[in-house]
């Protein structure tokens, strides 16, 4: 039974017998004890002062009391004002070690029976995979681990958008100005060759746009259009969307495209398939440098005609109604959202029909209890009509929906913009910090005896986990700015430190076995206060699991590892461990070590980091 558990339960029992007051455990607000105050847990006893009618001092003098005589597991206490501080025994503490030290899976939890599935990256693809797909990505694989730790079954999927305007201008580019180019041809990788041509794209109708402008056509439109004081700068920075579907050249041959694609042309569908084909490869190298893969694919060419057979069960239902031009609309305004089309006048689907059919052949396809979405905060109320509409066409997981919104990632130099080719590319992003990770292992000279091939496998390690955890650390729904550089510090909330962390006590390990050491009893051995504090953060591990878990936030892990890799840090210099005081105390600390790194790797790889053996 959970410690904490059983210290509620006694001091129910204690309340009952004291105050004859029958309380709920679960109630009880009990927490670590704070550093400065000895003690393992702290309870708060002032909710207890109306029932007893005495001071909050001897409340907790008289539970205290109780518990000390009556659980085992409760060795002393003290009190301070309201609050009572518990001592957890020490054969408690050496049990839990022994029992667990050796457990490279501690945390994980017993299977739930529950199915779920998270649905993250869904790129588009018209250009490569850039920093924003990479926060989206961290958070849906990173989640995807931590809920199948807490028991469920995972499925990973994606939805590619595969199809749309967007996808025709990198195709209308190619087709003008690429000269029968391959990725090949280039030595280009293949996903940023097609993105490449999305910005000569936006280059060329720019280039348009700006001629158009000097115009008579233009002179005249802006007089007739332009609001009182406005100038043609204002008004044509506004206007280009209104040019590109009405004036464009360019834009007049991408919705042709467009149309022959939707009307199935050979020669059209041929080119989409070629060139999206060169973005799959790219992305797929992209997801093996990041450790990623998905159980199922979804393609918006397949699912952009779903959901209408829904909408049509919806009107019969009395979920949506028509309107007299023929278009289908949900009355949300009960649920404090708005009116929302389904289906346009002429009968074509809009985004949301497609979530509603893709959603539901998710749950013919793999029948699951929950569905997880990965997409940024711009699409918070797309969801929230999406997962009210789904609840009123009776789908039978549509109240086990999540959303994990999460906030734009920027750099130190600004916010990025496709198609003006200032995204920063994912694949260069990798590039550039493990180029940080050599740089710093460089300068800390501590490779020098390793082959380059064992040198490089570390680097990599260390440059992908400083960027994994630097991005994974901040919570989902905080816009943050990545900075490649402060990621590699050794000395800060970065991955590298908590490897090193790791490193460290492989390191002990390596010479305890060098010196034929061999795991003996410490049933005798006295605890000291930071080892305690250790062991204590390693009991709660199982209990962050599940809390990230049911949070969807990843942070909530990164931030346990961090403070665990702290706390060993500090031991680590305080005490000595191959060279201990006695022959208890070094066995007690190897061991202690050897779960600090059983959990620390584990931890780590909830979030698609792995450690090195040596830094």
């Amino acid at each position: 039974m959970d410690l904490t558990v059983q210290l509620s339960e006694g001091v129910a029992s204690a309340v009952l017998e004291l105050y004859g007051e029958k309380i709920d455990p679960s109630t009880l607000t009990l927490s670590p004890t704070r550093k400065e105050f000895e003690g393992d847990y702290t309870l708060v006893v002032f909710p207890f002062v109306k029932m007893a009618k005495k001071s909050p001092p001897q409340i907790a003098e008289e539970i205290g009391a109780f518990l000390k005589a009556n659980l085992p597991i409760v060795a002393d206490y003290n009190v301070i004002q309201g609050f009572l501080n518990l001592n957890v025994s020490e054969n408690f503490w050496l049990d839990f070690l022994v029992q667990n030290a050796d457990n490279q899976n501690f945390g994980k939890q017993k299977p739930t029976g529950k199915k779920v599935m998270v649905e993250f990256s869904s790129p588009n693809t018209n250009k490569p995979l850039h920093l924003g797909h990479i926060r989206n990505i961290l958070l849906g694989w990173s989640s995807s681990q931590i809920l199948e730790a807490a028991g469920n079954e995972v499925v990973k999927v994606q939805i590619i958008n595969d199809r749309g305007i967007a996808i025709c201008k990198s195709m209308l580019a190619w087709q003008k100005f690429g000269e029968g180019a391959t990725p090949e041809s280039t030595g280009t990788k293949s996903d940023h060759f097609v993105g490449n041509f999305y910005v000569e794209f936006e280059k060329k109708f720019q280039e348009e746009y700006k001629n158009w402008q000097l115009t008579e056509e233009a002179a005249t439109i802006f007089e007739n259009n332009k609001k009182e004081d406005q100038s043609r700068e204002e008004f044509f920075k506004k206007y280009k969307e209104v040019f590109f579907n009405q004036y464009s050249q360019l834009g007049a041959e991408a919705r042709k495209m467009l149309l022959a694609w939707e009307a199935g042309e050979p020669e059209v569908v041929n080119l989409w398939k070629k060139m999206n084909g060169w973005v799959y490869e790219g992305f797929e190298a992209t997801y093996e440098k990041l450790g990623v893969h998905f159980d199922k694919l979804y393609y918006e060419s397949d699912t952009y005609l779903l959901g209408k057979d829904l909408i049509e069960k919806g009107l019969l239902d009395g979920v949506f109604y028509k309107k007299d031009d023929g278009s289908v609309w949900a009355n949300l305004e009960d649920a404090g959202l708005d009116h929302k089309v389904v289906l346009r006048s002429d009968g074509t689907s809009v985004y949301i029909t497609q979530d509603l059919g893709t959603a539901h052949l998710r749950y013919k396809d793999f029948g699951v209890d929950s569905m997880v979405y990965v997409v940024a905060d711009e699409q918070n109320y797309h969801f929230q009509v999406l997962f009210e509409i789904l609840k009123r066409l009776g789908e039978p997981y549509a109240t086990s929906l999540f959303h994990l919104s999460y906030g734009m990632v920027d750099l130190p130099t600004g916010k990025m913009k496709s198609r003006e080719g200032t995204v920063v590319d994912a694949d260069d992003l990798i590039e550039e910090v493990v180029n940080e990770a050599r740089t710093a292992a460089a300068e800390r000279g501590e490779l020098g005896g390793l082959s380059p091939d064992e040198q490089q496998e570390i680097i990599e390690k260390i440059g992908l986990a400083a960027l994994k955890f630097f991005i994974i650390k901040v919570h989902p729904k905080k816009r943050m700015t990545f900075n490649p550089k402060e990621s590699v510090d050794m000395q800060g909330q970065t991955g590298p430190y908590i490897q090193n962390a790791y490193v460290r006590v492989r390191s002990v390990l390596r010479k305890a076995e060098v010196d034929g050491f061999a795991a003996g009893k410490f049933s005798d051995y006295k605890i000291q206060k930071q080892e305690k504090e250790l062991l204590n953060q390693l009991y709660t591990f199982p209990a962050v699991i599940q809390e990230a878990a049911q949070n969807y936030d990843p942070s909530t892990i990164a931030n346990f590892c961090f403070s665990l890799a702290k706390e060993y840090h500090r031991f680590y210099h305080d005490f000595s461990i191959l060279k201990a005081e006695s022959e208890a105390a070094k066995a007690f600390r190897i061991q202690l070590s050897k779960m600090v790194a059983n959990v620390l790797n584990f931890g780590m790889s909830l979030l698609g980091i792995e450690m090195p053996e040596r830094m």
